[in-house]
């Protein structure tokens, strides 16, 4: 229960940061057609998540409640992009570079046939 509540809120917080920053972002590039805010996000999200990710790992600096508060919590809830650029990170890490590009080949192709196709379904049904 107690690591539902992590989640929970860090999630909330996360949240919370990922909407004010993209927000802000958008606010200050209003004629551009790139989608900036979510760019952002999503490569802050990286970098941030890459930086713990190192110190955790060189020096044990995080309970296993504080890995579940930060990384699946507060990150997971700010970008989810973070986590699958960690678990992309992780496969080259260990050498499995096929499996890395699979993941992230897959992920991409999928993810946006899967949300154009569902997308398409849905406005005309409904």
């Amino acid at each position: 229960m107690q690591q539902l509540f992590l989640v929970a809120i860090g999630g909330a917080i996360g949240s919370i940061a990922r909407f004010k920053l993209a927000g802000f972002m958008m606010n200050q590039a209003t004629d551009w057609k790139f989608p900036l805010g979510t760019f952002t996000v999503n490569i802050l999200g990286c970098l941030v998540i890459g930086a713990l990710a190192g110190l955790a790992d060189k020096y044990d600096l995080f309970s296993p409640d504080w890995k579940i508060f930060l990384f699946t919590g507060l990150l997971g809830g700010f970008t989810t992009f973070s986590a699958f650029g960690l678990e992309t990170m992780i496969l080259l890490r260990n050498g499995d570079i096929m499996t890395a590009l699979l993941y992230v080949s897959l992920s991409v192709i999928i993810g946006v046939v899967l949300m154009y196709g569902s997308f398409m379904i849905f406005r005309h049904l409904f």
